[in-house]
């Protein structure tokens, strides 16, 4: 899976319609939110799983959430508990969390208040369909999941860019978390959402 793969499932007519009446927003404000949002929650993932104090603990959320049942996109919104939601979002963004809304309710001409919302009803299906490609691929390596293959997993969603630039970059500012693993590289798919956010 890969992060236009990710994106489509995210865009789902079904699931934005369903966040949006979960979230009182509407379908449009939701697909803007979650474009803006989804790559900063995978580059916040990708810290937390090559930060040697955290990468543990995220295995284990990973692991927790695959379990959940992601068949039925509405159902899951239905389920979700967007207290939950706004924990992992502030996990997932660290220090940076109200600031990086912040960025991303002005790139999706919202309010804040709106974004934390829809980030919120979103951040457990992304840990959902993490765990679950995590599975997946540690199954077709014959192997147990680690942090590595954490690592490696959200380097590619990523297009193999440093995830602490594109953090930077949506704040106006440069690299604000050390990502030693990852090396900056502005090409492809990595390059074109910097763009975008800039």
């Amino acid at each position: 899976m890969d992060l236009n793969q990710l994106l489509g499932a995210f865009m789902q007519p079904s699931y934005v319609n369903s966040v949006g009446s979960a979230t009182n927003s509407s379908s449009a404000d939701v697909s803007n939110i979650l474009g803006a949002a989804l790559p900063m929650l995978l580059a916040g993932a990708q810290n937390q799983s090559a930060n040697s104090n955290t990468s543990a603990g995220f295995l284990n959320a990973l692991t927790a959430h695959s379990a959940n049942d992601t068949s039925d996109l509405a159902s899951f919104v239905q389920h979700t508990d967007l207290e939950d939601g706004a924990k992992i979002v502030q996990h997932l963004l660290g220090d940076q969390s109200s600031d990086i809304v912040k960025q991303i309710a002005k790139k999706a001409g919202v309010s804040q208040k709106e974004a934390a919302k829809v980030m919120s009803a979103a951040a457990p299906l992304l840990m959902s369909k993490l765990g679950q490609e995590l599975n997946s691929q540690a199954s077709a390596q014959n192997t147990s999941a680690s942090p590595s293959l954490v690592s490696g997993l959200l380097s590619g969603m990523l297009g193999g860019g440093n995830s602490a630039s594109m953090l930077g970059a949506l704040l106006g500012g440069g690299q604000s978390q050390p990502a030693p693993q990852q090396q900056n590289n502005n090409s492809g798919l990595f390059g074109a959402l910097l763009n975008l956010l800039r």
